[in-house]
């Protein structure tokens, strides 16, 4: 039975000088870790787990038998990769910290702010234009509701959603993602001036949309859903959620960069909250620095999401604010560099504090050791 093999930080510290040195940057963000588990898995069941220090690892990966001891040097490897910036047009966005994606729904039935922003081009235009003054560094458009039990969207009806919010915003110098699993509604967006593709079904449900996204170029985000077609919440279940997720998004990464996807234009999502249970979305939550040792740049999308209500005494999308930006700063203490909100100024304000206590702690030359 074969092994594989998860290196988790476990050992956060806010600046390297915490840990006199020891420590490293994972994936080029404003976060250290010292100590990691090292983890061998084997028939769906975790066989060895051991602690170890940012200076150890070197001797405990040459433990490892032949492949394991290979993969463990790769997943070292990514969790130190500093990522070079995404290019958006005239736009480059940096990676080295924090960055707030909006979201600009244009459907009538999304979970969290459906037909709001549809039949009303002025409104979503002002909102738009009011994340992006609250610091957004992409927008997000997206035409189809993806929340479980959502009927599925002709493309022609999509793309006319979706294609003139793009040229409007691409007008204004935006920089723009389409939120779409259709290659024609890709294509369209595209050629009207997004500069991102952010699939749900990391590029499967469309046999085009692999080779349409390897043809363009462009910066695509691959996120983790369990189902297939259109039952994307639904799958076969999980034995460890956390390193499941971690294989299925390895192999999308992998399939995405042999079908000649460029490695530094791919991001990775974990999809929290498709196809998976409060306690599942948790682990994830939890595990998020663990997924940095697959050596691309990392999105969450946890905003207003159903786990916050059940939660905080079943509260309804929109009363979600505090729930949502708890996630967003837990996602952000891990690491991750996109995240993809409905409350951008809200969240644009917590990164912001949350950034100033960083640049506080890694100024703080008391930690040092005395000489």
């Amino acid at each position: 039975m074969s092994q594989s093999v998860y290196i988790r930080p476990i050992a956060l510290v806010d600046s390297p000088q915490c840990e006199e040195g020891e420590a490293i940057r994972l994936g080029g963000a404003m976060v250290w870790a010292s100590r990691f588990a090292l983890i061998v898995r084997e028939g769906g069941r975790v066989v060895s787990r051991e602690r170890v220090a940012a200076c150890e690892m070197a001797d405990a990966i040459a433990g490892l038998r032949d492949a394991l001891g290979a993969e463990a040097e790769a997943q070292w490897a990514a969790l130190r990769m500093v990522h070079a910036p995404l290019t958006c047009g005239e736009r480059v966005i940096r990676l080295d910290q924090p960055q707030v994606m909006g979201i600009l729904n244009l459907t009538p039935d999304s979970f969290s702010d459906g037909g709001e922003f549809l039949d009303r081009p002025d409104v979503g235009r002002a909102h738009a234009a009011a994340m992006l003054e609250a610091g957004a560094a992409i927008i997000d458009v997206g035409g189809e509701s993806t929340r479980p039990g959502a009927a599925a969207v002709w493309e022609g009806d999509e793309i006319q959603r979706v294609v003139p919010m793009v040229e409007h915003l691409a007008a204004t110098g935006a920089a723009i993602s389409v939120d779409t699993r259709r290659a024609a509604v890709m294509e369209a967006a595209l050629g009207a001036g997004a500069h991102v593709l952010n699939d749900v079904s990391a590029l499967r449900y469309d046999p085009r949309s692999l080779e349409l996204a390897a043809a363009t170029g462009v910066p695509v985000v691959l996120m983790h859903a369990p189902g297939e077609g259109d039952a994307l919440h639904d799958g076969p279940g999980y034995g460890d959620v956390v390193t499941d997720v971690f294989d299925w998004l390895r192999e999308r990464r992998d399939i995405a960069i042999a079908a000649g996807i460029a490695r530094e234009r791919i991001v990775l999502d974990p999809g929290i909250g498709f196809g998976k249970t409060v306690s599942e979305n948790l682990a994830l939550m939890n595990a998020l620095p663990m997924f940095h040792a697959l050596g691309q740049p990392l999105l969450v999308g946890a905003s207003r999401k159903r786990l916050i209500g059940a939660l905080a005494n079943e509260a309804p999308a929109h009363e979600r604010l505090g729930g949502s930006l708890t996630l967003a700063l837990k996602a952000v203490e891990a690491g991750v560099h996109l995240l993809r909100v409905h409350d951008v100024a809200q969240t644009v304000q917590a990164v912001r504090v949350w950034r100033g206590m960083r640049d506080a702690a890694l100024t703080d030359f008391s930690q040092l050791p005395a000489l």
